[in-house]
């Protein structure tokens, strides 16, 4: 469901919006503002769709070996956070598959310089989730 709600939201703004184009969802706060993204977080490594692909891979596949792994081990908060995690790399990655960029829209201008999209947000709450329950749930189960 999250990927069809990340990938649903990008065939949107791709087909909605011209390149570039900016609409104000909450003034001088939040935008949808359709930016190609040819690199990964943040904007880095721009043009290197091949480096940026093979990385991706490995590592989808590395988190998805180690939760089949351990997945009687992980906590439901593990298993959220990695279901996540997998989620925005697998959506990002059919984005750089198919489009050759990633299709961001996710606007907040004077908070963010940076425009994301809903698979970005799955990885960084996935990974938030993980350092919840590394530094805080598991220390407190010593």
């Amino acid at each position: 469901m999250l990927l069809v709600l990340d990938q649903f939201t990008k065939y949107i703004v791709e087909q909605s919006f011209y390149l570039s184009e900016s609409i104000p969802i909450i003034d001088e706060v939040f935008n949808f503002t359709y930016v190609e993204n040819r690199g990964i977080a943040f904007g880095l490594f721009q043009g290197r769709l091949s480096i940026i692909s093979i990385l991706t891979v490995v590592a989808i596949v590395a988190i998805f070996i180690y939760v089949l792994r351990n997945k009687k081990t992980l906590s439901i908060l593990e298993h959220f956070g990695y279901t996540l995690i997998l989620s925005g790399a697998v959506g990002n990655m059919i984005d750089r598959l198919f489009r050759g960029f990633v299709v961001d829209m996710l606007d907040f201008r004077g908070i963010w310089s940076f425009v994301f999209n809903l698979a970005d947000v799955w990885i960084n709450v996935g990974v938030f989730l993980l350092i919840v329950d590394y530094l805080i749930l598991r220390r407190n189960e010593k």
